[in-house]
């Protein structure tokens, strides 16, 4: 007999482990990324904008697009968080001489002294975090964690059905009526 399932409308086990795994992930990751975060508030950053100045740091300078690209952040919030980090002076930005639409970003003298100072601390809570996971399962989970985030890249560029929609159905006349 099949196992049943706890979760209203899921009647397929591998889909309620689906779950479960998906809930994991995610508590896990906030978890660590509560911990991160609270570190950076201390030195004036967040996450996103430490994750700009890693890059700029490890990479050196790049075009907004491509810093974009690498922390996963659309092209308006990118601006906005550009025009955060040069008000702190820790970063400048050139329009290219080849492109005059392109915006150069690299760290500024102060930028990279931060960077430099901050994210060595960054990487160490990181490391306490996974602690918890020998050398060999933490290798295991970065292949796995490759693995899906491949997998739901490719899906999320992948047209899909509408499937349900989500949206509320405004023809439910919310007034009561009388007889």
């Amino acid at each position: 007999m099949a196992k049943a399932t706890r979760m209203v409308g899921v009647t397929d086990p591998a889909v309620e482990d689906s779950i479960l795994a998906y809930v994991k992930l995610l508590r896990a990751t906030r978890w660590v990324q509560t911990m991160v975060e609270t570190r950076l508030a201390d030195c004036g950053l967040t996450l996103t904008q430490l994750g700009v100045m890693e890059a700029l740091l490890h990479k050196g300078a790049m075009t907004q697009r491509e810093i974009g690209r690498i922390v996963l952040t659309s092209p308006g919030n990118m601006t906005d968080l550009l025009e955060k980090l040069s008000h702190k002076g820790l970063v400048v930005r050139e329009r290219s001489d080849t492109d005059r639409r392109a915006v150069q970003v690299d760290l500024s003298d102060a930028g990279r002294a931060l960077i430099s100072k901050v994210f060595p601390r960054h990487a160490q809570d990181i490391a306490e975090a996974m602690s918890v996971l020998t050398a060999t399962e933490q290798h295991q989970l970065g292949a796995m964690m490759r693995k899906l985030g491949m997998a739901a890249e490719e899906l999320t560029l992948k047209p899909r059905d509408k499937g349900t929609k989500c949206a509320p159905d405004h023809s439910v006349s919310n007034e009561l009526e009388v007889t």
